[in-house]
């Protein structure tokens, strides 16, 4: 009997070591921790939990962005535990709740800008231009296609860390199938509990600016984080909006006689008979004011202006932050050397020889003269560019770019163009006078389902 009193009091043991974690036993939700952020935190300890994993594999700035990305989905579990046990509260209200997120996003986007020269810069970017997904938060009445279009942002620099390492290091694949794999699993996870918005409890007292969450993360984890500001808050309550509309629909009910209590306006009450009244300073109206967009608070201590570079690290011409340059030129190049020209304006840049891949990020108004690429040329996150090649390039890569004018040289026609989301795009063919004939690239298409699969094809409007 001993024996078995003794094997039932190791069997409760376990059972209660294995109920310390949140949401493991079956009352967790007696202790208030709603089903959904039950999921969320499944979702942390799932495909978040592979990613901050193989960032610390990775180490370096990979790891230190994981570590930021964490601090924000803690700030988002933060704020659904407070969605769970409040209402609603006005916008005003929600705003200052979603300040910590929104925060963390900025943080995130700044570490890439910080580090424009890391070896890893294009896992940066990858996080960089996603992570505003974490505001899905204020996203109504679409979180999911919200989130999906920051995840679309992303593919463009992780497709490339796949395609350099691919054959190379396992462990840089895998970090890129588990980074995509939150998102992925976050629009599984909002389709189920918030398919069009945050959902907030029924019950409990209003969120207040001041609501926190009872700290309750798994394997414990800490909080801040990521969102943009929700749209400005309402004037009036709900119960206020529907009296007035119930006013309005009975006037118009009142058919022609909703005109008999207007006044009579005679010729000399009208200034377009009467000038003079226009000269008079009458009452200002005091109606609403249009909706315009807040403006962003001006920062008291502007960050310096970054200093102009051309320099040569490693194998990679680095080309920033040039203004009204008009004569730089690289002539010393090699076939394994990369150039990156970014944030340059009103610049012309001429590149000699032979190199194997050219990007122009973020720059305007800027012309690019070279000779040959063996690799690709990529135009990112530019307006008003010029490129021209003078021997052979295979193919050039455009987007996100409005404006970009592409002339190709005669031993350079059979060069693939490749864009997207982009506008204003030209590509200039050398006639036999030596002169170029303009062809416009397309923006506009037109998708039709054949019975099989969709089918896409170039629209041309008539004018």
């Amino acid at each position: 009997m001993e024996r078995l009193v003794e094997r039932l009091e190791k069997a409760v043991e376990r059972l209660e070591t294995v109920c310390q974690g949140p949401g493991m036993c079956g009352d967790a939700p007696a202790k208030g921790v709603a089903q959904y952020v039950q999921a969320f935190d499944a979702l942390l300890a799932g495909p978040v939990a592979e990613y901050t994993k193989i960032s610390r594999e990775v180490g370096g700035d990979v790891q230190k962005h994981a570590e930021m990305v964490h601090e924000g989905l803690m700030s988002e579990r933060a704020l659904l535990v407070v969605a769970s046990q409040h209402q609603q509260p006005a916008e005003n209200v929600f705003s200052e709740l979603l300040k910590p997120i929104s925060e963390q996003i900025q943080a995130v986007q700044n570490f890439r800008e910080k580090n424009r020269g890391s070896k890893l810069f294009n896992h940066l970017s990858a996080v960089s231009e996603s992570i505003p997904a974490l505001g899905w938060v204020a996203m109504a009445p679409k979180p999911g296609p919200y989130v999906k279009e920051m995840t679309d942002a992303a593919m463009f620099y992780t497709n490339r860390i796949l395609k350099e390492y691919k054959d190379v290091d396992k462990k840089q694949v895998d970090w890129v199938k588990a980074y995509l794999s939150i998102w992925t699993e976050l629009q599984a996870y909002i389709k189920e509990y918030h398919t069009t918005g945050l959902t907030w409890s029924k019950a409990g007292p209003v969120a207040t600016a001041g609501a926190k969450a009872p700290p309750a993360p798994p394997a414990g984890l800490a909080p801040p984080p990521p969102g943009p500001p929700p749209p400005p808050a309402p004037g009036s309550s709900s119960t206020d909006d529907s009296a007035s509309r119930s006013a309005l629909f009975a006037q118009i009910n009142r058919g022609e006689g909703i005109t008999s209590g207007l006044r009579h306006v005679s010729d000399d009450m009208k200034t377009h008979k009467n000038p003079a009244l226009k000269n008079q300073g009458g009452p200002v109206r005091s109606g609403p004011k249009p909706f315009t967009a807040p403006k962003p608070a001006c920062n008291a201590n502007p960050s310096p202006k970054a200093p102009p570079l051309l320099e040569l690290e490693g194998k990679k011409w680095r080309v920033e932050n040039q203004e009204n340059a008009t004569n730089l030129v690289i002539s010393d190049t090699e076939l394994k050397q990369v150039a990156y020209v970014f944030k340059c304006t009103n610049s012309t840049l001429q590149i000699k020889g032979k190199i194997n891949s050219i990007t122009l990020d973020n720059c305007k108004k800027l012309g690019l003269v070279f000779d040959d690429v063996v690799g690709i040329v990529e135009i990112i996150n530019s307006r008003d560019v010029k490129v021209q090649v003078m021997g052979k390039v295979p193919t050039i890569s455009i987007n996100k770019t409005d404006g970009c004018h592409v002339y190709l040289s005669k031993s350079s026609l059979d060069c693939e163009i490749v864009s997207a989301k982009s506008s204003e795009m030209n590509v200039l063919i050398p006639t036999e006078g030596g002169d170029f004939t303009e062809f416009p690239v397309p923006e506009q298409f037109k998708t039709v389902w054949n019975g099989q699969k969709l089918v896409t094809t170039v629209t041309e409007i008539a004018g």
